[in-house]
């Protein structure tokens, strides 16, 4: 049911990243959406929560992921051959249904992308499908890992170093298992290898660099964050405590922009 929001979305949200879009007013559009439309399934069950599982985020050209701007922050103007990433999520009673989709602005079957724009594309849509057929109970998460860096190299592209994918669980954005892409050798440690079960689910992020491979910080600030379940907040001022309250009866333990 959320699936289909988000997956109805994503598809409204690309038809619109078109020469002149702001992605401020995209993102904006995309969780009030989001909104609009959890609030119309099971409305006579009021002990069900649903909602933003992941805020709107659009991510553009060498910006990585989870670019969700807030309202005072410099616009961002779409214009011909940016490689847009959407992604965005919603919940209902916890369960988390997340998609993703890259593009570029005004291509088209007479206007075709090419060169390391088409490189980067092609690779992270083949490890896609290659990983897709490897989750699946009794392999493990280092298979994927493996099989998305050979598919990758063939294009002469890189997947992004560290970059996760998690299970998802109930009120659980980033579950116990994950796959990680690019590791390092201090990464592999950090990351034990883990057998996938049957009926477990998955966000799988394919991130593909025609560079490196090396995520670099930018200026941008952070605006996208997620209440820790496991942490005793001891907050002292009144504003502090009713911004918390409001995290937790909104959200949860999910992610939420401060716009």
């Amino acid at each position: 049911m959320v699936a289909e929001i988000v997956n109805n979305l994503v598809k409204e949200l690309a038809d619109k990243c078109v020469p002149g879009a702001k992605v401020l007013e995209l993102c904006m559009y995309g969780d009030l959406k989001l909104n609009e439309g959890t609030s119309k399934i099971y409305r006579k069950d009021k002990e069900i929560k649903k909602g933003i599982a992941f805020p709107t985020c659009i991510s553009v050209n060498n910006c990585v992921c989870h670019y969700s701007p807030l309202k005072n922050d410099a616009d961002i103007v779409l214009k011909d051959g940016d490689l847009v990433k959407i992604d965005l999520g919603a919940h209902l009673d916890g369960f988390p249904a997340v998609v993703a989709h890259s593009l570029v602005v005004g291509a088209a079957a007479s206007n075709k992308v090419s060169g390391r724009n088409a490189d980067v594309i092609l690779a992270a849509h083949f490890a896609a499908e290659a990983a897709l057929r490897l989750l699946k109970g009794g392999n493990d998460n280092y298979m994927v890992t493996d099989t998305i860096q050979k598919v990758v190299e063939e294009y002469g592209c890189k997947p992004v170093e560290g970059m996760l994918s998690h299970q998802l669980q109930q009120h659980k954005i980033d579950g116990e298992k994950a796959i990680i892409l690019n590791p390092t050798d201090t990464q592999r440690k950090e990351h034990p290898k883990c057998e996938f079960d049957v009926h477990e689910v998955y966000a799988l992020d394919i991130l593909v660099s025609s560079g490196e491979g090396k995520a670099k910080e930018k200026d941008t600030r952070t605006t996208v964050y997620k209440r820790k379940a496991d942490l005793i907040y001891q907050l002292k001022m009144k504003a502090s405590r009713a911004f918390l309250s409001e995290v937790e009866n909104s959200f949860n333990t999910m992610p939420f922009t401060l716009r």
